[in-house]
């Protein structure tokens, strides 16, 4: 009777592993060819667009670069150097010190020449009180305003400084990013031809800058990093910006806009209400509020994607700090999920109902359970002698080279598209890390995950998670 119930257990695992990886395994495939397609039609479409004519452009929309800054004194002067660099006409630059403890607001001060100003904002949306309103008294700097806050976290700062603004949109990065001078010259590409379509936001590819030589705000050259922790996220990058996210975003079924980069239809946020305070994961709860008003309101409307490396920015670099990261992405995930829990197979909702929630619900939040799951079930019915070893090996080596084959691919596509790594050392290093990763990193993803859920249903769920910053290597 025992040996009975364990076949039958032992047979339905074996079939649901199978068909659950069969299912992510052709998601994955699906996914990457639509990206491929909608990247290599924006490369062509990118090569005959007009530089001159979109500098010149009279339709540009007014934006304001909102940069949240929390204990950022190693980079926030270079990373100011570098915002005030863009090229765009109608540009506002907001940063907003949200109660840093270290000297991120002195070194603002002292090497931009700001005072404080008398300036009174509006509180559209409630937020933390504003502290003091800062502008420089240099000519060149005129773009600039630091506003001093108290400390209420990354949603917070962003309501500030959408109360600050009076700009068409307003771009939400992190202050320790990098943008290329012509950012928002091709970001703003969707809003000058959506014509009368509502474009309620526009994300671009983040990029990493670990070990890069960066001179007066600018990235001048790029190589892959000498740590194998920067490598990793490198290929990972690779992969949901460049085989992700360009798909999802050809459906108009994209939930999340990246919290270092992105541009935002400013009164479509005042309307839902800013970012939400409850959740570490506002920039994908955003998006998807974002989505429900739209819809239920019957607005024409495209939530926009340029697969173009347009924003720059230092990853972690040991496993401390990475797992803080991770966990904070997790806890953000499984929350925004529950919050728009009715998108769920409704048909209001369209492709985002019936595709993009259960994906996301599926292969991000369940995900690492049912990996660890059936790792340790199979485990168990080793231990019991009732394994199937020529399956698990089968399974385990089909996985393993599908998983590294993407990542390849992705490192594939970079190259053909964008070509950044100058050096076939660089490349071979990133291959190299493609190999290694699914034995020796994606076992501490799955680990990080599993505990970013046992913080969130323990209570354990509040905070950013600080980030130690190493700067980045600059020239003068």
């Amino acid at each position: 009777m025992f040996s009975t119930v364990i076949s039958y257990l032992v047979s339905f695992f074996e079939y649901g592993v199978f068909f659950y990886c069969m299912f992510v395994l052709s998601s994955y495939v699906i996914i990457s060819l639509l990206s491929t397609r909608e990247v290599l039609k924006y490369t062509k479409r990118k090569s005959i667009l007009e530089h001159d004519s979109l500098i010149s452009s009279p339709y540009q929309p007014s934006i304001s670069i909102i940069a949240p800054a929390y204990n950022e004194s190693v980079t926030i002067v270079d990373n100011i150097r570098s915002l005030l660099s863009i090229h765009y006409s109608a540009l506002q630059i907001i940063i907003v010190n949200d109660g840093s403890k270290d000297e991120t607001l002195k070194m603002a001060i002292d090497n931009y020449d700001l005072y404080l100003t008398d300036e009174v904002y509006p509180t559209t949306i409630k937020a933390k009180p504003i502290r003091g309103v800062y502008r420089s008294r240099k000519k060149a700097f005129t773009k600039l305003i630091v506003v001093d806050k108290e400390n209420g976290g990354k949603a917070d700062a962003i309501n500030v400084g959408t109360n600050v603004c009076t700009t068409e949109y307003f771009a939400c990065i992190d202050v320790d990013c990098i943008l290329d001078q012509d950012a928002f010259l091709r970001l703003v590409e969707p809003i000058l031809k959506g014509g009368k379509k509502k474009i309620g936001a526009v994300g671009g590819i983040v990029w990493l800058t670990n070990d890069a030589d960066i001179k007066s705000g600018k990235v001048i050259k790029i190589r892959a990093p000498k740590s194998y922790i920067a490598r990793i996220q490198v290929v990972e990058y690779f992969r949901a910006f460049l085989l992700g996210r360009p798909a999802w975003a050809s459906q108009n079924a994209l939930l999340l806009i990246s919290g270092a980069f992105g541009i935002f239809d400013r009164e479509t946020v005042l309307a839902v209400g800013g970012y939400n305070h409850a959740t570490v994961g506002e920039d994908m709860e955003l998006v998807m509020r974002m989505h429900k008003y739209y819809r239920e309101n019957n607005i024409d409307y495209e939530i926009a994607y340029i697969p173009d490396p347009l924003c720059w920015t230092e990853a972690p670099s040991d496993y401390e700090v990475l797992g803080k990261q991770r966990n904070r992405w997790t806890r953000g995930t499984i929350e925004c999920l529950k919050f728009h829990k009715d998108m769920f197979m409704n048909p209001t909702y369209g492709v985002l109902g019936y595709v993009s929630y259960p994906y996301w619900l599926i292969a991000e939040w369940l995900a690492p359970f049912i990996e660890a799951g059936g790792l340790l079930f199979f485990i168990i019915i080793a231990v019991l002698g009732f394994a199937n070893w020529p399956f698990f090996f089968a399974l385990l080596l089909l996985v393993y080279t599908f998983s590294t084959c993407i990542s390849i691919y992705a490192i594939l596509i970079q190259e053909v598209t964008f070509a950044k790594y100058e050096s076939v050392s660089d490349l071979l290093k990133l291959v190299k890390t493609a190999l290694l990763e699914p034995i020796n990193y994606h076992p501490k993803t799955v680990m990080w995950s599993i505990k970013g859920n046992y913080d969130h249903f323990t209570g354990n769920n509040k905070g950013w998670g600080e980030m130690t910053r190493k700067g980045f290597k600059t020239e003068s």
